[in-house]
């Protein structure tokens, strides 16, 4: 294990974290709030990072395991440090309610224990939002892009924190694929945020919504979410915008090369398109008795986009919809963004290999010397990315499970208990019951915000990097 390699890229991380502080300390002093605690914070982030980038490696090169431990770690302390600021200027006096919000914040879930959005801060505000932003591209890549980190096996890092079955290059260099990855994030948030503006939206506002967006978070600046505008206009942009951050970045780049029919043929795009457009019909037949057919397609297509995407905001309170209505989203809950973008969920990519696998049996069953593969985008799938598939969808379930089973002791309902794992595992934060659109999290007692903290994590991670990080071989020689 390349400890000191470890202890150096932490270091950075906790560099870069000092700052990102001082935007939000530089909005406090624009509102003329106190901002004593982004000083603290940010002064003891660029201390840590300044001790431990002091460990020089004797070897700069480092494999998988380093990789995750990096990552893992690397989540962790982040979290761990931004959630200080919430607990020394007083919005969340209590560090383990400050820690699940920093935690929702950079995993991009959007699950939240406000109540009184009227006692957090204009700083604080734009700090809990601004953890969207950091954490959706990853934070990780964002080392990566703008550091200089020798050796080519920094591809382990993009490897552990990028979602999705495989990750690849977009060009030969590791960093320059970082740095193209945050360009078209950078230019996809500033376009959100000028149509937001178009709609009447003031800066601030716009701003920190595009955040949220972009991390496909769903943390708001209003109490009602994205309802409190009541604007047409501003639901479709924002539902556009979910939808665009939850496909596969890799198909950006191909548009940026001019190469418009090959990222057209990208089959899981293509599941993503008709899962939309079909849950969206469902829904909106399901509540048009509600609504009226126009009104009723338009809150359907903005919560199918906001839970597809794994983004969480708000417009309508969907747990007073019909049952068949609330089970099409919590499907949508299961099977999230597509796989290399900013979304949560088991990834698109993935539920379609899950399928194809189950049609290939069914059909093998029948036929038995039936000889066929499992294809996505017209090549075939290798076994290794199969079992892959199949293993994580089986540590997914039974994460679901136990995470369920050990926050029922707090003594709520299954659709309660249940759906708040779930948001949390797919990183999507509203959920059923009494943690709907309307609800909040602060019913958990501490134990369960903390076990559902690191079920966030897990989700954001994809699982790996946690389980090994807090594996005892991962640790041994």
């Amino acid at each position: 294990m390349n400890i000191r390699m470890i202890c150096r890229v932490l270091g950075l991380i906790f560099l870069i974290l000092a700052g990102l502080l001082l935007l939000p300390l530089l909005t406090g002093l624009l509102y003329g709030e106190k901002v004593y605690n982004y000083l603290f914070t940010a002064a003891l982030s660029g201390a840590l990072g300044f001790i431990l980038t002091r460990f020089k490696p004797r070897q700069s090169s480092f494999f998988a395991r380093e990789g995750f431990v990096i990552v893992g770690l690397g989540w962790l302390l982040l979290s761990l440090i931004g959630a200080l600021p919430f607990v020394l200027s007083g919005s969340i006096p209590s560090y383990i309610d400050a820690l699940f919000e920093t935690v929702s914040g950079f995993t991009t879930t959007g699950a939240s224990i406000l109540t009184d959005f009227d006692a957090v801060s204009r700083a604080d505000m734009f700090w809990r939002l601004f953890t969207h932003w950091i954490g959706g591209m990853g934070v990780l890549v964002f080392v990566m892009a703008v550091l200089p980190m020798s050796g080519e096996h920094s591809m382990h890092i993009m490897r552990a924190e990028v979602p999705g079955p495989t990750v690849g290059k977009l060009v030969p260099r590791t960093r320059r694929t970082a740095f193209i990855l945050y360009l078209i994030y950078i230019g996809m948030t500033l376009a959100q945020t000028l149509l937001l503006l178009l709609g009447g939206m003031d800066f601030y506002d716009a701003l920190l919504h595009s955040f949220a967006t972009a991390g496909t978070g769903g943390f708001s600046t209003r109490a009602a979410s994205i309802g409190s505008f009541n604007s047409p206009y501003i639901e479709m942009v924002i539902a556009v915008f979910m939808l665009l951050f939850g496909v596969n970045f890799n198909l950006y780049f191909l548009l940026f090369l001019g190469r418009v029919r090959d990222a057209l043929k990208s089959e899981e795009l293509r599941w993503y398109g008709c899962i939309v457009a079909g849950a969206t019909l469902l829904i909106t037949l399901g509540i048009t008795g509600r609504y009226g057919f126009l009104t009723a397609l338009r809150h359907a297509f903005f919560n199918v986009a906001t839970i597809i995407s794994t983004t969480g905001f708000g417009t309508e309170d969907f747990v007073l919809w019909p049952e068949f209505c609330k089970w099409v989203l919590v499907l949508l809950m299961f099977t999230g963004a597509c796989a290399g973008s900013t979304g949560g969920g088991l990834k698109v990519s993935r539920v379609a290999i899950l399928c194809k696998t189950a049609l290939l049996e069914l059909r093998q069953t029948v036929r038995p010397r039936t000889v066929t593969r499992i294809q996505l985008d017209g090549r075939r799938v290798d076994d290794r990315t199969v079992r892959a598939v199949h293993v994580f969808f089986l540590f997914y379930m039974l994460l679901l499970l136990l995470f369920t089973l050990l926050i029922s002791f707090d003594g709520y309902d299954i659709a309660t208990s249940f759906t708040a794992v779930l948001s949390c595992l797919s990183n999507i934060g509203p959920g059923m019951g009494l943690v709907g659109p309307t609800g909040s999290f602060s019913i958990f007692s501490d134990g369960s915000k903390l076990l559902l903290s690191l079920a966030m994590l897990i989700g954001r991670l994809e699982i790996y990097p946690v389980l090994v990080l807090f594996s005892v071989r991962t640790w041994k020689s």
